[in-house]
């Protein structure tokens, strides 16, 4: 059987390349093999090391084969068939490999810090900051590996250079137009930088915002998640944090002072009020025994107001607290000291009447039983 000249060409110029080719393969796997096994000695013992390797096995295992390969190339004849092609394939292949492998690594290092700092602690204020920067900044990273990979891989093309550069050249009112459309972008993402270098809010901080209790459950590159307290979630642009103001309740420590108003009559003694605001403080898992005490904050012309501070840990323990102790004064007043409610006062007077007859009226009957 007659092959064509050409096909002949191509297999006596690509034969020697192919085996070359092979060889890389098998080289490159050794030593990837042998690389996993010094990596898993090394990180035998560093939770971040084993972290990293974990995540980039997978590329690493790509990338370094394809290395050989396109380092094989550059020793291929100049005249070989489809060498420009394959060259340029093979370019790719290693752009996408080497942007997938930093990718996969900023992800391994970011879970290693995270492993490392845990949140299930008494006092996570720390690791709470060190995991929201290492969250954001990943974030931000691998978006910028992705957008330099995917702009590498445009400039192997010369029609991609070629557009490039008339883009450039012809800027203009183009450039101000998508720079006007690019400025959300922009701004979320300069601002997501913003809250991995200096965080106002970290992840499973308590905050109030548009009037909403909540905590932070996710910051993503261009949103953030809060988690209300009836279960729904609130989506709030990054650029918020940055430029509104709003209430972080544990900025610098979760421990908070809850306030439970009372309104009491005059004639309520404090002293029980006190002592039963201690016993039921003591009594409750959820106060941390700093803060205990009642203060007449207002002396209103029926009633005066009592505030109770008390004080918790944490947010959802101070309302489970500010709960337990207006329920239990509640309770302690309609027991032990019910006439001393708030009630209304009024005088009634009767004037002497105008008409003679009158009396008559608002005297009793002398027939009715």
């Amino acid at each position: 059987m007659a092959y064509p000249t050409w096909l002949s060409h191509a297999l006596m110029s690509w034969l020697p390349m192919l085996g070359s080719m092979l060889i890389a393969v098998l080289a490159a796997s050794l030593i990837v093999r042998l690389g996993e096994r010094v990596m898993r000695r090394v990180a035998r013992n560093a939770s971040v090391t084993a972290s990293v390797a974990t995540c980039i096995r997978s590329p690493v295992r790509w990338s370094v084969p394809v290395l050989f390969i396109n380092l094989v190339l550059q020793g291929a004849p100049e005249d070989a068939l489809w060498q420009a092609s394959a060259e340029r394939l093979m370019a790719l292949l290693l752009i996408a490999s080497l942007t997938w492998l930093v990718f996969n690594a900023i992800r391994g290092l970011a879970q290693g810090v995270i492993a490392a700092n845990p949140t299930g602690v008494a006092d996570n204020l720390a690791a709470r900051r060190i995991q929201t920067q290492t969250h954001v900044l990943a974030r931000s990273v691998q978006g910028l590996v992705v957008l330099i990979g995917l702009a590498l891989m445009l400039m192997t093309f010369p029609a991609a250079r070629q557009i490039g550069a008339s883009l450039l050249a012809s800027a203009g009112l183009v450039g101000l137009v998508a720079g006007f459309a690019a400025r959300p972008v922009l701004g979320n993402l300069i601002a997501g930088l913003q809250i991995g270098l200096s965080p106002p809010i970290r992840l499973d901080d308590v905050v109030i915002v548009e009037y909403a209790w909540g905590v932070i459950e996710e910051i993503t590159a261009t949103y953030v998640v809060v988690r209300i307290w009836d279960e729904r979630r609130l989506i709030v642009p990054l650029q918020y944090w940055i430029e509104k103001p709003f209430q972080n309740w544990t900025r610098s420590s979760s421990a908070l002072l809850g306030t439970v108003f009372l309104w009491v009559d005059y004639g309520m003694p404090l002293a029980p009020l006190r002592t039963e605001l201690q016993r039921l403080c003591e009594a409750s898992m959820n106060w941390d025994q700093r803060l205990a005490m009642i203060q007449v904050t207002e002396a209103g012309p029926h009633a005066m107001q009592l505030r109770c501070l008390v004080s918790s840990a944490s947010a959802s323990a101070g309302w489970d607290l500010r709960c337990e102790v207006r329920e239990g004064l509640l309770d302690f007043m309609q027991r032990e000291y019910a006439h001393f409610l708030p009630r209304q006062r009024a005088q009634i007077t009767r004037d002497s009447p105008s008409n003679p007859h009158e009396g008559d009226l608002l005297q009793p009957s002398s027939k009715s039983q």
